[in-house]
């Protein structure tokens, strides 16, 4: 059995201390491959150094809906150069987190905007990050001339909403939440999204999954979503491991 974390932040000042020791429980919990995703420039400089240090580890670089107040005028052109490195598969994470609104949101729709036009012209996935903000998303999108490929990424949509994704061509990525016993509406979520556009992920260190809930997140602890979502679908967790692996190294572009 061979897992994929599709999405975790291994660069951050909380890894600081045990970043190697991570890696390694990682790599003996069959966890083979993660991807590090940026949230501003510098974040993404150092999820790509990571990657170029670690066979398993590989890059998305963007700049968050947070961040996104911040940006430099010339900051698509930092991505742009980014994203031509060997380990980069994903521009992201960008999208609409109307929960902290720690960016105005006339300003998160721009940067997200100008940074899908650039995922277009560069032909590359994208990784979406969507909190309080799914009606919002759903009607950007359905307004959109083109859409890149993508992931939904630590979905919290209903079934309802991830159907709509689905149709849009993007696949949906569950993380440790998937795992608490007071999660219906993501069990029903995740029984509707197709088994070809399911993925699963830590955004470690953040989201910790039952039963280690509390403590910091690692990409080792994707094991607990992935074994959720196996026994939601009712099959088994090394049929579930395969499934989730081969859609990652789809969107992603990697060879299985």
């Amino acid at each position: 059995m061979k897992v994929f974390d599709t999405h975790c932040h291994l660069d951050d000042e909380r890894f600081d201390e045990d970043r190697e020791s991570a890696y390694q429980r990682m790599l003996e919990a069959k966890v083979q491959r993660c991807v590090c995703v940026g949230s501003d420039l510098p974040s993404s400089r150092r999820c790509l150094d990571l990657a170029a240090a670690h066979e398993g580890i590989f890059a998305a670089v963007g700049v968050h809906p947070h961040e996104a107040k911040d940006v430099p005028k010339d900051y698509l052109r930092h991505i742009a150069t980014m994203m031509q490195e060997k380990k980069a598969v994903a521009l992201g994470e960008i999208g609409l987190d109307f929960y902290y609104d720690l960016s105005p949101r006339d300003v998160q729709r721009r940067v997200m905007a100008e940074q899908m036009e650039l995922a277009l012209e560069l032909n590359v996935p994208v990784i979406f990050h969507i909190r309080d903000a799914h009606g919002e998303m759903v009607d950007f999108f359905r307004g959109s001339k083109k859409l890149p490929r993508g992931i939904i990424h630590c979905s919290t949509g209903s079934a309802e909403i991830v159907k709509e994704y689905v149709k849009m061509g993007f696949y949906i990525s569950f993380a440790g939440p998937l795992t608490f016993k007071k999660a219906p509406h993501l069990w029903e979520a995740a029984k509707a999204v197709p088994l070809d556009r399911l993925l699963v992920e830590t955004d470690s260190p953040y989201l910790s999954p039952e039963p280690l809930r509390g403590k910091r997140n690692e990409p080792a602890n994707v094991v607990h979503t992935m074994r959720k979502m196996a026994a939601l679908r009712e099959i088994s967790e090394d049929e579930m491991a395969k499934i989730t692996w081969e859609n990652a190294c789809r969107i992603y572009e990697l060879e299985a």
